[in-house]
């Protein structure tokens, strides 16, 4: 059984302006992002990590830097963990696009929508969930943890796959910036424990968070 924590990355201008930053090289984290991943660093101190997959992009691997300080983990660069590529999309606003045709498919039918020069949702969906799947085969002992750093729509669109949601739904998930979702995942299927979750997080307390 794999703990999977998936971590969107934090702030950055791009998102405090409503950009689509894509992979636009060179998109570091604002002022709040880097609090954020100082918060998430500390809010994981207690965790018993293993390992530390991180997206390439430079917004993921300053948010999983305070994470390695305090595991003392080396962070593994995973390729496969990229944001989308949204091709002509990168760069543009949210704002503008949204009055498009195209962002209503996007919202409404995102498994019939393909980025021009870019992914379609499902290719992306695919490309997240192969690469999880290998980090869940290598880490397979009972009670392994592992933390993956990425993006907002991949986080997204891997929930959906592992608890069974169709594609189409998606966009109905949360996953805000410096957010925490979390899967349990073994060899009969994955159960979501968490979904956009900020610190502090209550990971040791029983499974009725303490009640009872």
């Amino acid at each position: 059984m794999t703990l999977l924590l998936l971590i969107r990355h934090g702030e950055n201008e791009y998102v405090k302006t409503g950009k689509m930053a894509g992979r636009i090289p060179g998109v570091h984290l604002n002022e709040r992002g880097q609090n954020q991943a100082r918060a998430l660093g500390d809010a994981l101190i207690g965790m018993p990590i293993k390992a530390l997959y991180v997206s390439p992009l430079e917004r993921a691997m300053e948010t999983a830097q305070p994470i390695s300080e305090s595991h003392q983990l080396k962070i593994i660069a995973e390729p496969d963990l990229m944001d989308t590529d949204i091709g002509e999309w990168q760069g543009r606003s949210w704002k503008v696009m949204s009055l498009t045709k195209s962002w209503k498919v996007v919202q409404n039918a995102p498994s019939r929508f393909r980025f021009p020069g870019g992914e379609s949702f499902p290719e992306t969906q695919t490309r997240i969930v192969n690469v999880l799947e290998r980090i869940v085969r290598k880490h397979n002992k009972a009670q392994d943890v592992v933390a993956v750093v990425f993006h907002a729509d991949p986080v997204k669109l891997a929930v959906a796959h592992f608890i069974g949601i169709p594609l189409d739904h998606f966009q109905r998930l949360g996953c805000d910036t410096g957010s925490l979702t979390v899967l349990q995942v073994n060899d009969l299927g994955a159960s979501l424990l968490k979904l956009n979750q900020r610190p502090p997080f209550d990971f040791l307390m029983g499974k009725n968070n303490g009640k009872t």
